[in-house]
């Protein structure tokens, strides 16, 4: 603690503040984020609903149905690496299946892209999650920048859908120096559609230091057109949440998280995982904090990092630029086919058919490896810089189109190599263990608890499953120099000291 406490200032950053493992959830923030994904039956009826007011209502409810969530104790997840990727998947009783996609696009400043499609229910979600964490004295703070769109897309505009952009809420680690050591979900979220004029203004309200209560929340669903409340939203986002008719007075149960039960997501053994995916990546971390063993998590934990430092030394001696392998630029603007969408950044490097479901997941298996047994069937290149190209699943090739226009800041172009300028395979992670490690540790987030989070489970393959012939798999994306004049990297895109985020977690 001694330690910790040295590194701190008022107001601070904490991305550059080392942390010790105890605190660490045993997943990755990539992981973490398909809590969101994790109540079926909140999520699935949504679509269906015909009256646009109670779909909304629907939405709202599936929002607040995923903050419960969380393992024993206040807890950290790892912060994933530049280029890392999860996939997973659920079966859900009806026999339907839904897919989710996600990569670490960038490191500094971090941001989490992710996509999530059940085409038979016509929803997909695509979301950036970009926080930002800082030291407020004997707290600490995690603004959740970024944004999700929920799209329904037997609704709305043809190819577009019914949108429903949402915002998180920030978090707040009480007590780390002194006191009772407390987690808070805080501020406003919102949740707006921009289809039917309707929004919702939830507040996560802290507590205060005389009065009310932890984990309270309330709010309003309103008509954007005319500004009149129709609903009023109260409760504890971990218990009872009730919803109010402001024209009736009728009160009801909205949604229940005090004994609810998710549905944890599907993944690919680990022995069918790429290098770079999740659960083989952090698998020796994850098997150390598990086992409560911190010196050997730490280890574990700073040779990935250590190896995250070498391949950006790399890349700044052969003059190659980070791009994601899985997403590409959100090309908004006037005009643009992701207008008003510009806050995602990054958006899934593939066209998806919004109206045949077959065809959609044949889609998605082509973007990656997410079901036991498969392997991607496409074959595509990251594209040069500027331009970027979606990938074309009926031939497998990719096509140019013009880079983005948006209102916000324009990511860095970046570029990578999927073979790994590091192997990170057992035999190599031993090597280089002179690099100079700088702050190898996590930002300072929430403390306290046992280290045991919610692992998804490894699955076996579906009942009925007949693994596919991919004999036409997808090839190593290959990094070659840049052929335009690129920016010379500075210390903060080589380094790997990391901007860390909190997670819902029990005090």
């Amino acid at each position: 603690l001694t330690h910790i406490i040295s590194q701190l200032r008022p107001g601070a950053d904490l991305g550059r503040v080392t942390l010790p493992t105890f605190i660490l959830e045993p997943r990755s923030m990539l992981e973490r984020i398909t809590n969101f994904m994790a109540h079926p039956e909140t999520l699935l009826p949504m679509p269906a609903i015909d009256d646009p007011v109670q779909r909304f209502v629907s939405v709202v409810k599936f929002y607040l149905s995923g903050w419960h969530i969380r393992p024993s104790g206040v807890k950290k997840p790892l912060n994933p690496i530049l280029g890392e990727t999860f996939t997973c998947y659920w079966d859900y009783e009806d026999g339907t299946r839904s897919y989710y996609i996600s990569e670490q696009t960038s490191h500094h400043p971090p941001k989490s892209s992710y996509f999530f499609m059940a085409p038979e229910h016509h929803i997909r979600i695509d979301g950036t999650l970009k926080p930002r964490s800082k030291f407020l004295g004997n707290s600490a703070a995690s603004m959740m920048e970024g944004i999700a769109i929920l799209s329904f897309l037997n609704r709305g505009e043809p190819g577009k859908g019914e949108r429903y952009i949402v915002t998180q809420p920030n978090m707040y680690a009480r007590g780390i120096l002194w006191g009772k050591m407390k987690y808070e979900l805080g501020d406003h979220s919102y949740v707006r559609c921009p289809e039917n004029n309707l929004s919702a203004d939830i507040e996560f309200k802290t507590k205060g230091y005389f009065s009310g209560t932890y984990n309270a929340i309330g709010g309003a669903i309103k008509d954007d057109k005319t500004g009149e409340i129709l609903y009023e939203l109260s409760g504890l986002w971990n218990g009872e949440m009730f919803i109010k008719n402001v024209s009736t007075g009728q009160k009801d149960l909205l949604f229940n998280a005090t004994n609810a039960k998710h549905t944890p997501p599907l993944v690919r053994p680990i022995e069918e995982q790429e290098p770079r995916e999740s659960q083989r990546l952090w698998n020796s971390t994850v098997q150390a904090l598990i086992a409560r063993n911190h010196d050997l998590a730490t280890e574990e934990k700073t040779k990935i990092e250590d190896r995250q430092r070498l391949e950006a030394s790399k890349r700044v001696e052969d003059g190659v630029e980070w791009r994601p392998k899985l997403f590409r630029a959100v090309q908004g603007g006037p005009g643009g086919p992701e207008e008003g969408e510009e806050d995602l950044e990054w958006i899934l490097n593939a066209k998806i058919d919004p109206k045949n479901p077959p065809a959609a997941v044949k889609q998605i298996l082509c973007v990656a490896a997410i079901l036991p047994g498969q392997k991607p069937s496409c074959q595509f290149e990251i594209p040069p810089h500027p331009s970027s190209r979606s990938i074309n699943v009926e031939t497998g090739s990719s096509s140019d189109q013009p880079a983005p226009t948006t209102t916000t800041k324009t990511p860095i172009a970046q570029q990578h190599n999927n073979d790994n300028l590091i192997d990170f395979t057992e035999g190599h992670l031993n090597e280089n263990k002179t690099l100079k490690s700088g702050n190898s540790g996590d930002a300072m987030d929430i403390l306290g608890g046992d280290g045991q989070g919610d692992v998804p489970a490894q699955a076996s393959a579906p009942a009925g499953y007949q693994p596919q012939d991919m004999s036409n798999i997808m090839t190593p994306l290959q990094a070659t120099k840049s052929t335009i004049q690129t920016r010379t990297l500075h210390g903060r895109d080589s380094t790997a000291s990391d901007d860390d985020d909190f997670v819902d977690a029990q005090s």
